[in-house]
């Protein structure tokens, strides 16, 4: 696949919000949820990570081009809502501190993950010029690192050592 203007002005765009949302997770996510229960530290990442749902633009006439791959579109909008219905099963769990919570979390961060990374093999895999994406191309260099932000955060959620100094295990009420 030769590379045009089209894809240097998209991985730029890409590349300087995956810098910048990794800055955000680092110096302000991180440090205001290691420390937190389940219930408080991930219910705003499982939100964010609900509205995945935006990935079904892929598959509108007229927000994206004729020409966008359906071997791109289909897969990638259907893992964006799987994605999003997973966040929002794990949401539920971890809120009400059912002990589903860890592995829901577990199957929602591998499942968007892969997601998120087949999307962008396939965008190389399957010829996607940038401009095909028409209004979507706003979801793809922001939602995107955003995303994968957050499902490093959460891997490190749930791989923190001693699970935190207040004791808290996701999934599992703490004694009163």
């Amino acid at each position: 696949m030769t590379l045009s203007a089209n894809h240097i002005h998209f991985f730029v765009s890409y590349a300087v919000a995956f810098l910048v949302f990794g800055l955000i997770g680092k110096w302000y996510l991180w440090p205001a949820i290691r420390e937190r229960t389940p219930g408080i530290a991930l219910t705003p990442l499982l939100l964010y990570a609900c509205l995945r749902v935006n990935g079904l633009m892929f598959l509108m006439p007229g927000l994206v081009s004729p020409q966008l791959p359906g071997a791109f579109a289909v897969p990638v909008a259907y893992g964006d809502l799987t994605a999003a219905v997973l966040a929002l099963l794990a949401l539920a769990c971890v809120r009400n501190e059912n002990a589903a919570a860890v592995p829901m979390l577990w199957l929602f961060n591998i499942v968007g993950l892969l997601d998120l990374i087949y999307a962008n093999i396939s965008t190389f895999k399957d010829h996607v010029d940038p401009t095909y994406l028409g209004v979507s191309y706003y979801l793809a260099v922001l939602n995107v690192p955003a995303m994968v932000v957050v499902h490093v955060i959460i891997f490190a959620y749930l791989l923190r050592g001693s699970a935190s100094q207040t004791g808290a295990r996701p999934g599992i009420r703490q004694a009163p």
